[in-house]
């Protein structure tokens, strides 16, 4: 949780905040490979990239 306090601190500190939406969007899509990778759902969100 450390991490996630930091990286926050450094988006303020640079005036980079309106990055967070683009990491939180990154973040999901990626877990939803990765849990989507092994199940039977995986072909429907393979047509969607």
């Amino acid at each position: 949780m450390t991490f996630v306090a930091e990286m926050w601190q450094f988006l303020k500190a640079r005036r980079k905040v309106w990055l967070m939406p683009v990491i939180i969007l990154m973040v999901v899509l990626g877990g939803l490979l990765i849990l989507a990778q092994g199940s039977v759902v995986a072909p429907f969100i393979y047509t969607l990239f």
